[in-house]
């Protein structure tokens, strides 16, 4: 597994964020059942730069909380039989990764939804990383039913880890 860090937040942490996001981050592909390494980048940010994220790309002009950037698309959400028939497009010829997109967390959105749902820093980011785990792998919320599904698995992920609100 491959992660590119990059933390352009202000922020800091009364724990180790990259350590977290990585548990996370596996605790995802386990949970998935991926049969291949993965290779993904991990941004943390503002709300005032995800913000500008948000407008440039998803026409939304408001800040939020994450952002998935998928580079891999499914047949079926998590269907990775025949990923190995798009090589050049979804793996890195370098090191055989499947390279799954990025994950744009805002930290200060985060922080602020800690406090409003009351549980931890540490919960919200984890959270929110296993929600964006979950639409690289092609999961979407669109419809109740999938919704249902994706909060099942996002919970079924953060148990794992003993992840609690």
């Amino acid at each position: 597994m491959i992660i590119y860090f990059e933390n352009e937040s202000n922020e800091i942490f009364d724990f180790d964020v990259k350590k977290l996001i990585i548990s996370v981050v596996q605790a995802s592909a386990e949970h998935e059942m991926c049969p291949f390494d993965i290779e993904l980048c991990v941004t943390l940010t503002d709300n005032n730069t995800i913000h500008k994220i948000n407008k440039e790309y998803r026409n939304i002009d408001k800040p939020t909380d994450v952002l998935s950037f998928p580079m891999v698309e499914y047949e079926c959400a998590a269907d990775f039989s025949n990923l190995n028939d798009y090589y050049a497009d979804y793996f890195n010829p370098e090191n055989n990764h499947l390279i799954l997109g990025d994950i744009i967390i805002s930290v200060e959105k985060a922080r602020s939804q800690a406090e409003e749902y009351g549980h931890s820093l540490i919960r919200e980011i984890a959270f929110l990383t296993a929600h964006s785990m979950l639409h690289l792998f092609g999961y979407d919320h669109m419809e109740d039913e999938e919704r249902i599904e994706m909060e099942n698995r996002q919970r079924e992920i953060l148990d794992k880890l003993n992840i609690t609100r």
